[in-house]
């Protein structure tokens, strides 16, 4: 449904709403690729491309995408960490960046020192989902049942060590330690099937899918990972509403340049970056994915939200005995 909403936006915007006024700058002199290190027309690169054309009426050059995918997102954050220093090769990427460290001892850069964060994009909370007929009705329900049944109930994910796997080992942790049995599947939508079917107890998904699962009754929602109620759920609580507290979870997204790219081209890019995040047509093309898009933040905010991000998740990697073969 986002796919449909989103390329059909690309298609007819510039014709029912005029153009960003462009910035008055020097940067860039040439066109920008923007490296997307996930696969073309998926849930990163849609809004990759959506902001790489409204950039482009912003700055005096286009913004190109340029998918380079591999290894997870170290092809693509190679590419960028090993550019030019010039602002004009730029990485879009997501929380998958701020756990490299944790889970690949062996990187051919540094996430952290050899990127310099232009800006924090937006935050897409998680929909904690449970078979509908599981004999749990709300999440202290949920949470009571898992407790009395160490062991006894699978969990899936989309992948080993991606954002559902951290998020759901960060709430059983925060509910008390909770034991459950992880099933990791290629995607979410290959671990639906066996969640509608009973075969898993429990699915922690990023909420642009999760909200037309719960919302078609397939599923039942019984918490939300965000620090507030989600409008396309307002009945579903948050994890802090239900009891669990310090459980809060988002993927993300995030615009990065190579390390010691200029403070003034930095600040060109972040500016181009928050006018875009503060354009509300922008926002409604972006409502089937939840995201919560950011406006309000510097290169040196966006660098504190990385590093504490990495930090909250080696702990949970670390906790939960995590590993990626």
């Amino acid at each position: 449904m986002f796919r449909r909403s989103l390329l059909a936006f690309g298609a007819g915007s510039l014709l029912v709403r005029p153009a960003v006024a462009r910035a008055q700058t020097t940067w860039p002199t040439q066109p920008v690729r923007l490296i997307v290190p996930f696969a073309a027309g998926g849930p990163t690169d849609i809004p990759a491309r959506l902001f790489a054309d409204e950039m482009s009426k912003a700055l005096p050059q286009r913004v190109l995408v340029e998918n380079r995918t591999g290894a997870g997102v170290v092809v693509g954050g190679e590419v960028v960490a090993k550019a030019p220093k010039d602002g004009e090769t730029l990485l879009y990427t997501t929380i998958a960046h701020a756990v490299l460290r944790p889970l690949f001892p062996r990187l051919p850069f540094d996430p952290t020192a050899d990127f310099a964060p232009v800006a924090l994009l937006g935050t897409i909370p998680m929909v904690l989902l449970v078979n509908k007929d599981l004999p749990a009705q709300t999440l202290p329900e949920l949470i009571a049942l898992l407790r009395a049944n160490p062991g006894k109930y699978d969990y899936g994910s989309s992948g080993n060590g991606g954002a559902v796997h951290l998020a759901t080992e960060l709430f059983l942790a925060r509910a008390g330690g909770l034991k459950m049995n992880h099933v990791p599947y290629r995607g979410s939508a290959a671990g639906m099937p066996d969640l509608i079917a009973g075969r898993l107890a429990m699915f922690i998904d990023v909420a642009a899918t999760g909200i037309g699962w719960a919302n078609r009754g397939k599923l039942r929602a019984l918490g939300v990972s965000a620090d507030r109620r989600l409008a396309q759920l307002p009945q579903v609580p948050t994890f802090a509403e239900a009891g669990v507290k310090d459980a809060e979870s988002y993927t993300w997204h995030m615009v990065m340049a190579p390390a010691g790219t200029p403070a003034p081209v930095l600040a060109q890019a972040n500016a181009a970056c928050n006018r875009v995040a503060a354009d509300p047509a922008v926002a409604a093309k972006l409502t089937d994915l939840a995201m919560t898009l950011r406006a309000d933040t510097t290169p040196e905010t966006a660098r504190r939200f990385l590093l504490d991000e990495e930090a909250k998740w080696s702990a949970v990697i670390r906790d939960a005995g995590i590993r990626v073969e």
